[in-house]
């Protein structure tokens, strides 16, 4: 798993303001790595821009329409039909779009071996007499290997050519600079990404969701639990559907969805009953985005003075005074000066875990760069492990492992996880921070049990830090 370190996004790095971008309709995405939300086609025909709701719902029905014709046509694998097929299901990566997992901003594509296999099942459902080009959505639920990378792939190599000309359109309003790209036949004046030299895709808001439908199961499962007729129709068919999926659970469903053209059209349905919303990135519950407009701000609107530490080669000691000082400011700024928002969405829920993270990364990046510290702030693209690191080259570490207060693993967290990452990162210097937003219980006294237990035995723990990030009344309300 990859690493943020130093975040750069569209308008960051173009200078457009976050606001222009959002009237546009155009994804903020990272440019040095991935963000991870994904093109999902059953959003294409809800989208407000003509290039999508027209061009690339025309474009996925006709290549689907094609392979169709072509399966069915075909009366043995590998025969001229099959061949045809499967030239026009390669779906190679496309990274220009700077979505998906990892920081390599590269997609993962459909190996030689999902083709196959996925045409396989593909070939079994249009015998039944299926046509409808959804079915390669509904595979996804129970066809190993696609997942929501891969259907993003697939969608935008099928729309691939709407993407360009939604890019260009907009682009006629940014005026972001271009150099000619040749695609096929034909050579398109596209934005470069500045940090990987290759083609900038700019994406519509409204096609993207954190999980596409296909293999978000408790969306799916919400809408069979509360709609009594499709519940009903749904087990007739093709049975529990909506649990938990295992392996094996996948393989059951599989079978039951490939008896008869009507099991198979009703985990389609089922599918289609999912409301197609995409991702809100205004609410940006799970942390994916509304850290990246804090990167500048927060040093900005909340000066703090770290510039004797700046411009000079850190020692041990001096790397961890920094670290303490974030932290001491960060705990400031949420307890006191409302950067608790930003732990919440707008329904008074608490973001993801990971947002928390990514708030800890804005505020210790803001400052060590406004203030020239030879620190190197870093946290996870994804839901990897390790949850923040600073470090300056490979001397001095400090690991810092965010918990919220609702994580039923954090106790787990202090006792087991931050000593393995520590381990890992080669030093012995790691921080606990949790972050209270209700349902803490005895947990923070569990985890101070924990490290008097750690300093009796070894003589050292790693230190824990508590920080109250509760939603706070309004000023008057408190006097």
């Amino acid at each position: 798993m990859g690493k943020i370190q130093n975040p750069a996004t569209i308008s960051s790095e173009f200078g457009i303001c976050s606001k222009t971008l959002d009237k546009l309709g155009v994804v903020d995405v990272l440019l040095n790595t991935d963000t991870l939300l994904f093109i999902d086609p059953m959003l294409l025909a809800e989208s407000k821009h003509d290039e999508m709701n027209t061009g690339a719902v025309n474009s996925y029905k006709k290549r689907f329409e094609l392979i169709i014709k072509l399966l069915s046509a075909s009366k043995v694998e590998d025969d001229v039909a099959w061949k045809g097929a499967k030239k026009h299901f390669k779906f190679s990566e496309i990274s220009w779009t700077c979505l998906g997992y990892g920081t390599s901003v590269r997609g993962s594509g459909f190996g030689k071996d999902l083709i196959s296999t996925t045409l396989d099942t593909a070939s079994q459902i249009v015998s039944l007499g299926v046509t409808d080009t959804d079915l390669f959505m509904a595979l996804a639920l129970f066809e190993e290997g696609i997942g929501p990378d891969r259907i993003s792939d697939m969608t935008t190599n099928i729309i691939l050519f709407d993407l360009i000309n939604y890019t260009l359109r907009v682009n006629e309003t940014l005026k972001l600079p271009t150099k000619p790209h040749k695609i096929g036949t034909e050579e398109y004046n596209l934005i470069i990404n500045p940090y990987s030299g290759a083609p900038l895709l700019l994406v519509p808001n409204d096609i993207v969701r954190d999980l596409p439908i296909a293999t978000d199961w408790s969306d799916i499962s919400r809408v069979v639990r509360e709609n009594e007729d499709l519940r009903e129709r749904v087990n007739n068919q093709v049975g529990e559907v909506w649990a938990n999926m295992t392996k094996k659970q996948k393989r059951q469903l599989k079978e039951a969805a490939l008896k008869s053209k009507e099991a198979f059209e009703q985990v389609i349905e089922m599918i289609r009953e999912v409301d197609p919303v995409p991702y809100n990135l205004t609410m940006d519950k799970n942390g994916e985005s509304f850290w990246t407009s804090l990167l500048s701000k927060i040093s900005q609107e909340h000066p703090f003075d770290l510039k004797k530490y700046g411009n000079k080669e850190l020692n041990d000691d001096e790397v961890l005074e920094v670290v303490h000082k974030i932290l001491e400011q960060f705990q400031d700024l949420v307890e006191n000066k409302g950067l608790w928002k930003e732990l919440w969405c707008e329904e008074k829920k608490p973001r993801k875990e990971k947002a928390s993270q990514r708030l800890f990364f804005a505020v210790a990046y803001s400052y060590c760069k406004a203030n020239n510290i030879d620190l190197t702030p870093e946290a996870d693209s994804g839901n990897g492990p390790v949850d923040f690191k600073l470090s300056r080259g490979f001397d001095s570490k400090v690991v810092i492992e965010i918990k919220l207060s609702t994580n039923g693993s954090l106790v787990h967290g202090y006792e087991k996880q931050l000593e393995i990452y520590k381990a890992a990162d080669d030093t012995n210097v790691g921080i606990f921070l949790l972050i209270d937003v209700g349902g803490l219980g005895q947990k923070f006294a569990k985890v101070q049990r924990i490290r008097n237990e750690f300093l009796q035995e070894h003589k050292h723990a790693s230190q824990v830090w508590y920080v109250d990030g509760n939603q706070k009344a309004s000023a008057s309300k408190r006097a």
